[in-house]
């Protein structure tokens, strides 16, 4: 969004509009920095994820709250979620506001007596508020997909995982106009013009100018596969490849599941990743209509070999069950988090120290998490499922000013 101000010289409103106009010709193609919702009534759990999308931006609230109120607070054991922030804090060492706590919290013995001591001596809890100032909100899920397939294309491993396009230009406006910071946009070159990069169905029907990286059973896969951002292939010599996050189009992200309510095929309060993709697999004639509606269309890298969990956005491995993904304008990426929900299996609640280590094209708002349920089919069941309400509190250095 570009700022609003009084008294602008003629040759600045003339650029401003400039910049609108290519904007606006662009504005499928435009990757941009995370922003915030406006205010809202508190997700319950019948909001569906897959129904929603991000909004205009509004100002985080932080509270000042007390160890106490953290809910079950005394009864965590604290270890796996301080190991799960501990290991990010090789990506914080030139943070100002996180590195003396790294630099202390190494030498933190990993017992909760210790580690609960380090953390009320070191850190003050903010209960996280929406705009409206009400404190719960949409609490989801999301996981690594393992989904079979080849190297080689054949008759069954057909659906293609793509690397990064070669043609694919990305274009920070901010380089030009500072104040567009955080605006991109991608596109090729076509002549003399650049051009928005093809949306889903064109790269689907006409294929694109990338590796491939590997070759998936089912589009469906494929689509889930882009959603959770990472994920495995199963290779038939029982060898794995592992697939993270390289780059995206630059079209806006559309959930398939909105599609599916506006064509009255599901009601909302039944969107999940499983009822998609029964749906789909009833009515396999219609796939492509559906993934169409979602223009958006992401791209991997492979990854070395490994049993830890897939690279966050942090730079670190995710641990599952103890990192989140969130809105970084609201957390900051490598930030300690307490949430506080329940588990879509009504197996108990959640009530834990977790770490921000991800983020998300649909993680916007203040009261807003993903929460990470590991690798492979159980815990895609969980996160298939994970449409919750929550609450977070923002463990933050003392003397340290609160994000804005």
């Amino acid at each position: 969004m570009i700022e609003r101000r009084p008294a602008k010289r003629p040759a600045l409103a003339l650029k401003h509009t400039l910049a609108s106009l290519l904007l606006a010709s662009f504005f499928t193609a435009c990757g941009t920095a995370p922003v915030k919702p406006p205010a809202q009534p508190s997700p319950t759990p019948s909001t569906s994820p897959e129904t929603t999308s991000p909004t205009t931006a509004a100002a985080p609230r932080y509270v000042a709250s007390s160890w106490q109120a953290l809910p079950a607070w005394s009864q965590d054991e604290l270890i796996k979620g301080f190991q799960a922030w501990r290991n990010g804090c090789a990506r914080l060492q030139k943070n100002p506001i996180w590195s003396p706590i790294c630099q202390d919290a190494a030498n933190v013995a990993l017992t909760t007596p210790a580690i609960r001591q380090f953390l009320q001596a070191r850190l003050t809890p903010y209960q996280l508020q929406n705009p409206d100032q009400s404190t719960t909100g949409l609490i989801t899920g999301y996981y690594e997909p393992v989904y079979a397939g080849s190297l080689t294309q054949t008759h069954t491993a057909n659906q293609a995982v793509y690397g990064p396009p070669r043609d694919m230009i990305t274009v920070a406006l901010d380089s030009v106009y500072p104040e567009l910071k955080g605006k991109r946009l991608r596109g090729k070159v076509l002549g003399n013009k650049l051009v928005p990069f093809p949306d889903r169905a064109e790269i689907v029907k006409n294929g694109v100018n990338a590796p491939v990286l590997a070759w998936l059973n089912d589009p469906m896969d494929v689509q889930f596969l882009q959603i959770q951002g990472s994920g495995r292939v199963q290779l038939s010599n029982g060898e794995q490849l592992r697939l993270g996050y390289a780059d995206q189009n630059g079209r806006p992200y559309k959930p398939v599941g909105r599609w599916l309510v506006e064509q009255g095929l599901l009601p909302a309060s039944e969107v999940s990743m499983q009822t998609i993709r029964a749906w789909a697999k009833a009515n396999p004639k219609r796939v492509n209509e559906l993934l169409n509606s979602n223009p958006s269309y992401v791209f991997f890298r492979t990854l070395p070999a490994s049993n830890e969990g897939p690279i966050g956005s942090l730079g670190v491995p995710l641990t599952a069950a103890y990192s989140i993904a969130i809105d970084p304008n609201t957390v900051p990426l490598g930030s300690m988090v307490f949430i506080a929900t329940t588990r879509p299996d009504n197996a108990g609640g959640i009530h834990r120290l977790v770490a921000a280590q991800d983020t998300g094209g649909a993680i916007r708002g203040s009261v807003r998490a993903d929460f990470f349920w590991g690798t492979g089919d159980a815990a895609g069941e969980l996160a298939g499922e994970m449409k919750q309400s929550g609450s977070l509190w923002l463990l933050w250095p003392k003397g340290q000013a609160l994000p804005k």
